[in-house]
């Protein structure tokens, strides 16, 4: 039988191509054909041909994100999460052959229509959709801000008009853009495409309001819904309804969001940032190891899922003005650990794990070094109560010993690239003995815990 899937992770970096490459090799296992269009942070790879759904049996969609639907309509569809794919792949494609057509067409665009609905609902998809889009501006302003500093100095920004001065200036109009873009798909995953325009103004305000991420967050909340209830109650003419998406929506739902942003939220969302910075900027001595300790937890319980996105983000935003950070050399630092951990255990305890175990630790050497924690799923997968434990004491030593030794970090992506660039860490020597002594933790732990393999 031959199969078509689509797979889509929030980042677009590591679940996408992972469930991917699971759903392939469970696939020809099972003497299957299949073709995985992945919707990646570079976009749509291997796209389905029209050919291929002719030929196909059904439809898997491994998806955390919003994924369009419409044509795969009349086709079987079995539909999960990026990690159920990745834990599972044969059931799946098992699951995939008893799956069955609906009764009709109509039917099936009707039942794909309600399920995309219901699959909206939900808060934490708005979030990852917004988190999506966002990633790639804070990357790339990340990365152009440390460029600038490499070519400019620490005071780079006092030197209009020099190379290291537009990189860095180059890279700060991308970070500025990322609150925006945050609040605008966050809309868009509501709301649809007429969700755009009051999403991205509404994120455009909270930037300038000082109310930054939690006001974007709820700026493309309020942005999509409202675009919800005025589709749902505004009704035009045959003739005039051609205006609603160019003119009606638009100009109503972004008049809304400005006065709500503008009139109400504004001021209190602001005194709550006001407040969270206070509160960090007078974490001292034990409060900010404690800090460090809890964002080594959240990085590493579920590695790349919400808990970690929620610590990368907080991380983030302690960078938004280009300056360096504790708490993101916190974070980075131990979103490389799991990986790094478990590749460590592998070489060091060949005995405890599987042939395909250990070729998975070689890859997850350049993962971890890399800072893309989801290396570390397909072992958290196979054995949750021995490692996740493990790659979370040793995450929390990391995040510990940075704040401890002051470290800061000037970007918020790159792994171990990033680090010999001038001036974007302070205390590099501390930051490598931190990540080694968490490796190490993680590493001593999983040997610990785990079992011989049977032979």
């Amino acid at each position: 039988m031959k199969f078509v899937a689509v797979t889509s992770c929030p980042t677009g970096i590591a679940h996408t191509y992972m469930a991917a490459e699971a759903l392939q090799m469970a696939a020809k296992e099972l003497g299957h054909e299949i073709k995985v269009e992945t919707q990646g942070s570079v976009g749509a790879e291997n796209v389905i041909s029209e050919q291929d759904l002719k030929d196909a049996k059904a439809v898997i969609i491994a998806a955390d994100t919003n994924v369009d639907k419409s044509r795969f309509a009349g086709m079987p569809i079995v539909e999960v999460s990026v990690k159920d794919a990745i834990k599972d792949a044969k059931g799946l494609i098992n699951k995939a052959i008893q799956a069955k057509p609906s009764a009709s067409l109509t039917e099936e665009v009707n039942r794909i229509k309600a399920q995309e609905k219901e699959s909206r609902k939900g808060f934490y998809k708005h979030l990852m959709t917004g988190v999506s889009f966002m990633i790639p501006f804070v990357v790339a302003g990340g990365i152009l801000i440390a460029l600038g500093f490499a070519f400019g100095g620490i005071y780079v920004y006092e030197n209009v008009g020099t190379i290291g001065e537009t990189i860095f200036s180059t890279g700060k109009a991308a970070f500025g853009l990322m609150v925006p873009v945050l609040a605008g798909y966050i809309a868009y995953s509501i709301g649809d495409r007429p969700g755009l325009v009051p999403g991205f103004v509404g994120g455009a305000l909270a930037d300038k309001l000082g109310s930054g991420f939690i006001g974007a967050l709820i700026a493309g909340l309020i942005a999509g819904y409202v675009v919800v209830l005025l589709k749902k109650y505004i009704k035009l003419p045959k003739t005039m309804e051609g205006l609603m998406p160019v003119l009606v929506l638009p100009v109503l739902s972004t008049l809304i969001i400005g006065l709500i942003m503008i009139l109400v939220l504004g001021g209190p969302v602001k005194a709550i940032n006001d407040a969270m910075a206070a509160w960090l900027n007078g974490l001292k001595g034990t409060s900010a190891v404690l800090l460090g300790i809890v964002l080594g937890l959240m990085m590493a319980l579920d590695m790349g899922g919400p808990v970690n996105k929620a610590a990368y983000a907080f991380g983030t935003a302690t960078i938004a003005a280009g300056q360096p950070s504790t708490i993101m050399a916190a974070v980075m630092a131990a979103g490389m650990v799991p990986p790094l951990g478990l590749a460590l255990a592998t070489v060091l305890a060949k005995n405890k794990f599987t042939l395909q175990e250990r070729e998975a630790g070689k890859a997850a050497w350049a993962l971890g070094i890399s800072f893309i924690t989801e290396g570390a799923i397909p072992f958290a997968a196979a054995d949750p109560f021995r490692v996740i434990p493990s790659i979370m004491i040793g995450s929390a030593v990391t995040g510990a010993l940075t704040m401890i030794f002051g470290v800061t970090l000037a970007v918020p992506h790159g792994g171990i690239w990033v680090l010999l660039i001038p001036n974007v860490v302070k205390g590099l020597l501390s930051y490598i003995i931190a990540l080694a002594a968490g490796t190490v933790v993680s590493a001593i732990l999983i040997m610990a815990l785990k079992k011989p393999i049977e032979k």
